[in-house]
């Protein structure tokens, strides 16, 4: 396979003080290092990168996404189009997806079109390497906004909202993607342009802006991976470490105050933040970023606020999807408990909570931050993509009564947005999923997540390639062959996930009923083995050669679960599950039903059904009678006529 640069393998010798800063101590294996062979995941990559992406940039013609490119670069007459300003963010995130196709597939075609896209956001470019094609093309004059400007233009007016700031750093994701897949560097250097522009007003002209929505952050520290220019770095942090502070300029001093104080994550310092407040997405992007600091600069006082918002969240704001977000009109957190099944749990939010979480494992080295990135990514991620990749849903409720239009308008899945930020969000997400499989340490190889995949290694000079076979997530028998190895003497820390060790989630927030009696197994080259369990993973060590087989064994229950007695939603309701999955009724199965304690079944894997998945048979009673019905993995939801769903069941009387 082609050798890539690894984001996170580039230990930057420079920084803020000229010192040399430290990183992750865990590695990710990057997904292009990484081939999935066969699956679950594999269908779902295919379509991603054969469908979904094609798709995605088709809307974006169709919609004047690209075309106000060509009006902001007078390649073309014309007006912007579109409600929001944060539309170019769109088309960025879906040539990062395009970008991490190529990785996985040579497409020349593709290539190509993302260079005519390259070319056209490089005319839209100002002199100075401002880009904001709402602007350019004075979709808003701001003339009510004056009072607000931190550049003599006019532009970053009313920065808490304007989202000039959140659409380049999507373009710094997809400029970076692009030079990695390509080697080419005109989008690259776009993206630097523009930073270096950023960097000047906000801290050569000590201007006090900072973004509304996080986003930058991410984009300005992969950016500074990539050229090694701490400056990049320091301007991550800086907009990190203003916010809180009563810097920002506002257009009046009315709702603004109050609006963007919590919505934005606006009220406090960053390190002084110990529950999760506002927008969800915002938030998430924004620890995501915390996260880097922490780990690049080792710094404390960031790593202490991650460690209280994230007990915050998983204590008391997560949903059983591993969504967040419970609504209440901001698209973001409640008060603790307050779950309601008639969520939000927006899909941009459960694809940040996933780059938070595995941030957290590579910052850490626990499991847990995997268990809640896995339940994220089986339950309320993938479902905001149809199987066949050409629909979406922005919110993901665990409740659905068949008629509301909770979909911004739509019943169900909808073919697009006029704020299409999930579909673009899936299309840079999906192709990159397998670089959250694998990592590696000093010590050795980490096994987070089960896919049919394989790779291939240098460790330390020796050539080491394994091979994953399973038919995970519907039964738990994982293989891991080590096809090739000489006297390779390392640790293969495989992890074993909550759900079989009785945990739902790391907290008290959700309880099995029935907690798991049978025994997890592992077994090398057919015999069984004693393991001890350190942060969450098994830690099998030897020394390893070619043929060497370790077979695992995960119990794959059924599982009822009961939440914490404060989330009044759910009171004398229960979910179920079985491995990673999240099971829903749906009213083409199941209508006005009740489910009996302990009554479930499964009646096996359907290969013809909703691209294959394993049902699950209850027993419950509608008007008292007794009856039986099925429930589908919670992903799989809304593909049928369009009926009622539901995660959680009332319990039978």
């Amino acid at each position: 396979m082609k050798k890539w640069i690894s984001l996170l393998s580039i230990l930057i010798p420079c920084g803020l003080s000229g010192q040399e800063y430290a990183d992750y101590p865990i590695q990710p294996i990057e997904f292009h290092e990484v081939a999935i062979d066969s699956g679950f995941w594999k269908s779902r990559v295919d379509t991603a990168i054969r469908v979904t992406i094609p798709y995605s940039f088709q809307k974006c013609e169709e919609t004047g996404r690209v075309q106000n490119f060509k009006v902001a670069g007078g390649l073309e007459m014309g007006k912007f189009q579109g409600e929001f300003g944060f539309n170019d963010s769109d088309l960025y995130k879906i040539m990062e997806g395009a970008a991490y196709g190529l990785m996985t597939e040579e497409d020349e075609a593709m290539r190509s079109y993302l260079d005519s896209l390259i070319s056209y956001i490089g005319a839209a470019q100002e002199a100075d390497g401002y880009l904001y094609t709402a602007w350019s093309t004075k979709a808003n004059e701001y003339t009510d906004f004056a009072c607000c400007s931190y550049d003599e233009k006019g532009r970053y007016i009313n920065s808490e909202s304007s989202h000039e700031l959140y659409n380049v750093g999507h373009m710094y994701e997809a400029a970076v993607a692009h030079y990695l897949a390509t080697g080419g560097k005109d989008f690259l250097n776009i993206a630097i342009r523009n930073a270096d522009h950023i960097y000047r007003i906000c801290i050569d002209q000590d201007q006090p802006f900072y973004p509304g929505h996080q986003e930058i952050e991410i984009g300005l520290i992969k950016l500074y991976r990539v050229t090694q220019n701490q400056k990049y770095l320091q301007l991550a942090k800086e907009f990190l470490d203003r916010r809180g502070m009563g810097l920002r300029k506002y257009a009046n001093e009315g709702p603004h105050l109050y609006t963007y104080d919590l919505y934005s994550q606006d009220h406090l310092p960053v390190t002084k933040q110990e529950t999760a407040v506002g927008h969800s997405v915002r938030a998430v992007y924004m620890y995501a970023a915390m996260a880097d600091i922490a780990a690049i600069l080792e710094d404390d006082g960031y790593r202490n606020a991650l460690d209280k918002l994230w007990d915050d969240i998983v204590g008391k704001k997560l949903y059983i999807t591993g969504g967040l977000g419970a609504g209440n009109g901001i698209e973001g957190f409640d008060e603790a408990y307050k779950l309601p099944n008639e969520s939000y749990t927006e899909t941009c939010a459960s694809i940040a909570n996933v780059y938070w979480n595995h941030r957290m494992f590579l910052l850490t080295g626990e499991s847990k931050y995997i268990d809640v990135l896995e339940r994220t990514l089986y339950n309320g991620l993938i479902s905001g993509l149809s199987l066949d990749g050409d629909k979406f849903f922005y919110p993901n409720p665990l409740a659905f009564d068949g008629s509301t239009q909770f979909n911004r308008g739509e019943t169900c899945r909808s073919p697009w947005f006029d704020c299409s930020c999930c579909p673009s969000n899936l299309s840079r997400f999906i192709p990159s999923v397998a670089g959250y499989a694998y990592a590696q340490d000093q010590d050795g190889i980490y096994v987070n997540l089960f896919m049919n995949s394989h790779f291939t290694l240098d460790r330390n000079g020796q050539i080491v390639k394994i091979l994953q076979e399973t038919t995970y997530p519907w039964e738990g028998n994982i293989t891991l062959t080590i096809e090739e190895a000489n006297q390779w003497e390392e640790s293969l820390k495989i992890r074993i996930p909550g759900w079989v060790a009785n945990e739902v989630v790391p907290s008290d927030l959700y309880t099995f009923e029935n907690p798991s009696r049978l025994e997890i197994s592992i077994s090398i080259n057919g015999i069984e083995i004693d393991y001890e369990v350190d942060n969450g993973y098994a830690i099998v060590r030897r020394s390893w050669n070619a043929g060497d087989i370790v077979n695992v064994h995960l119990p794959m229950e059924i599982k009822q679960i009961r939440s914490h007695e404060k989330v009044e939603a759910n009171i004398g309701r229960i979910a179920i599950q079985r491995g990673p999955l999240v099971y829903c009724t749906e009213g083409v199965d199941a209508q006005n039903y009740t489910v009996d304690k302990g009554s479930l079944a499964v009646v096996g894997f359907k290969g013809s059904m909703l691209n294959g998945l394993t049902v699950l048979k209850a027993i419950g009673k509608q008007d008292g009678s007794p009856v039986s019905f099925d429930l589908i993995p919670f992903y799989a939801w809304g593909h049928r006529a369009i009926h009622p769903m539901a995660v959680w069941i009332p319990e039978s009387p």
